[in-house]
């Protein structure tokens, strides 16, 4: 299918526009409500021309009366027809964008997260804000103005011809230059224009969110002042744009003004021969003469809607490509007799859900790169792994890759029988859960982002959990409790706290396993070790009732070694000697800690860490 139906079908603007749920009644409404908002301009200037011309041959006062009703009445309802043409266009135009976010919410939520691994925040930020609300803005600034602008300058065109028809004609030219000629101009020049104006605000949004958010490792590590001028850049290039999209839209300024004047103009010079020659009265002169000046209004409104259109595409096919990225990936083999995709097993007590790696290589989504290869791991409740290595070894990349979270370039990862990958988003989370370092904290009550994990957790649950991970004085001293407020992304909360409190959400998850990446992170040797072996703890004894009432299996991917005694092994991820270096890291040993603690380099290790005190 090669036809109109399967280009539209194509158009990343139509398809984004489906998934506002636009209601078309409301729509047509809106178009309806504009057209008699600018209707009764025009019949006010009309009128208004005819009253003036009239008044000036010093009729009865009666003779005027109607004429002057009509004058108030279309300066009236012109005000009031704007403004429900405003209240129902804005109406679908937020409705539609509230659809589209939940949509695009939901389709990110149960897709697959590879489209996500390789945007900024402030990229994916843009993506759901700017550009879903510019989606929006194609029914408001586009669709409206031009169907009002449509139906407006056919009844001005019918107006005037019925008066003088050359007059009409002479209109409709104009008319076409003004709403054809200038729209075509503005659209072309905004392709290039609009393209690069969307790819610019994008790259603005994540340099301010990461400087924002940032500001102190960036000003650590003495990278604050090029990630400013960055900004400083990006700013004057989004200026540049902005000039390079002034000018025609000047010119097409320009154009609509001319085709005003030349409507004008060419009512003078047909008009006055024809009340010369008595085809036309002196009164209807001033009508067909003034009634433009009106009507262009509808007209000049489309080279701002061109715009917006190619605007709305671009912003459009952004969010289409995330979510056609985040689709989810089901093989063939995934699928059940039946056509549906088996979900792993619901979490129980039994010990029943598994998870394994067979000979797994993992990387990020894009990068040629293979960041580590040929890993092996079994995670079933009541079992603790721990992934030990050098900081950029690949630890990260492989517990997203465990998750499911990203597909392995190499091997199988299983969840229950069943490629992780393949499972929807929501049937992998009953399962196995990943906490990563950066996992967002929101701006919110404690218990509310505790609930991100379960959403029937009480008061009491939250605080037993955060308890258990020692946050049990920071708790005590907030003014209220676990009903107290976090800033955006807990800005304020220390590094070790947000770390207990993301691990404090993991545990109060129902899923059976856990993937936690550096969990003691930023916390003082002895609080480090201590929530370590807690986490180990989890998966020896029944989980508390606020976990489900399982026992839990976990993979620690952690540098710190002193702790790791209860895990039942560690697997130690490093570059083999001799192999290049930029190889990809391998298990290198896998034991319990007693055994590799007759390796050199983990000894080592050990040995460099900080004694917990006591």
């Amino acid at each position: 299918m090669t036809g109109p139906r399967a280009r539209l079908a194509d158009d990343p603007l139509w398809r984004a526009v489906g998934l506002l749920d636009v209601r078309w009644r409301r729509v047509v409404w809106a178009v309806v409500l504009g057209t008699l908002s600018l209707g009764s301009a025009v019949g006010l200037a009309a009128v208004a021309a005819w009253l003036i011309a009239r008044a000036s041959q010093m009729p009865p006062v009666l003779t005027l009366s109607v004429a002057v009703v009509g004058v108030r009445a279309f300066g009236i309802s012109r005000g009031v027809f704007r403004y429900l043409e405003r209240l129902a266009s804005h109406d679908v135009a937020l409705r539609g964008m509230a659809a589209l976010r939940a949509n695009l919410y939901t389709a990110l939520a149960e897709g697959s997260p590879g489209a996500l691994v390789g945007l900024r925040r402030g990229d994916l930020l843009a993506r759901v804000g700017a550009d879903v609300d510019a989606v929006g803005d194609v029914v408001v600034r586009a669709l409206v103005p031009a169907g009002v602008a449509l139906a407006i300058s056919v009844g001005s065109v019918v107006l005037v011809g019925a008066f003088l028809p050359a007059a009409g004609v002479a209109l409709a030219l104009c008319l076409l230059l003004a709403a054809v000629v200038a729209p075509w101009l503005s659209a072309r020049s905004a392709r290039e224009v609009e393209a690069r104006g969307a790819t610019t605000r994008a790259a603005m949004t994540a340099t301010t969110l990461e400087i924002l958010e940032q500001s102190g490792p960036l000003a650590v590590s003495g990278r604050l002042d090029a990630r400013l001028d960055d900004l400083r850049a990006t700013d004057r290039a989004l200026a540049r744009v902005t000039d390079d999209g002034a000018r025609p839209a000047g010119v097409a300024a320009g154009i609509a003004a001319l085709a005003v004047g030349l409507a004008v103009l060419a009512s003078l010079l047909l008009g006055i021969p024809a009340v010369t020659g008595g085809t036309l009265a002196p009164v209807e002169l001033s009508v067909i003469v003034l009634t433009p000046l009106a009507v262009f209004e509808a007209a000049n409104a489309l080279p701002a809607a061109a715009v917006q259109l190619h605007r709305s595409r671009q912003a459009a096919a952004r969010v289409v490509a995330l979510l056609d990225g985040s689709a989810p990936r089901v093989t063939a083999t995934a699928r059940a007799a039946d056509g549906s995709v088996p979900g792993p097993a619901e979490p129980s007590s039994t010990g029943q859900t598994s998870l394994a790696l067979d000979d797994v290589a993992a990387g990020w989504p894009g990068a040629a790169r293979v960041v580590v290869a040929g890993v092996d791991l079994d995670l079933r409740p009541g079992r603790a792994v721990a992934v030990v290595g050098p900081s950029g070894v690949g630890k990260t990349t492989l517990l997203a890759t465990a998750a499911g979270l990203v597909p392995a370039l190499a091997g199988r990862v299983t969840l229950d029988g069943t490629e992780a990958s393949a499972l929807p988003r929501e049937a992998a989370a009953r399962g196995v859960v990943l906490v990563t370092e950066d996992a967002h904290v929101f701006d919110t009550t404690v218990l509310e982002n505790l609930r991100v994990a379960r959403g029937d957790v009480t008061a009491e649950e939250a605080a037993t959990t955060l308890h258990d991970v020692g946050l049990d004085t920071w708790l005590s001293a907030l003014p209220d409790g676990v009903e107290t407020l976090l800033g955006p992304d807990a800005t304020t909360v220390s590094g070790g706290e947000r770390r207990r409190l993301l691990v404090a959400r993991a545990l109060l998850s129902p899923a059976p396993l856990l993937l936690l990446d550096e969990p003691a992170e930023h916390l003082d040797a002895a609080g480090a070790d201590a929530l370590v072996r807690h986490l180990v703890a989890t998966t020896r004894a029944p989980a508390a009732a606020s976990a489900g009432g399982g026992r839990r299996g976990v993979v620690l991917a952690t540098h710190r070694l002193s702790a790791l005694e209860a895990v039942d092994e560690v697997l130690l991820l490093g570059v083999p000697d001799g192999a290049p270096d930029d190889a990809p890291a391998r298990v290198v040993a896998r034991g319990t800690h007693a055994e590799l603690l007759g390796l050199p380099a983990y000894r080592w290790a050990l040995d460099q860490e900080a004694p917990a005190p006591g």
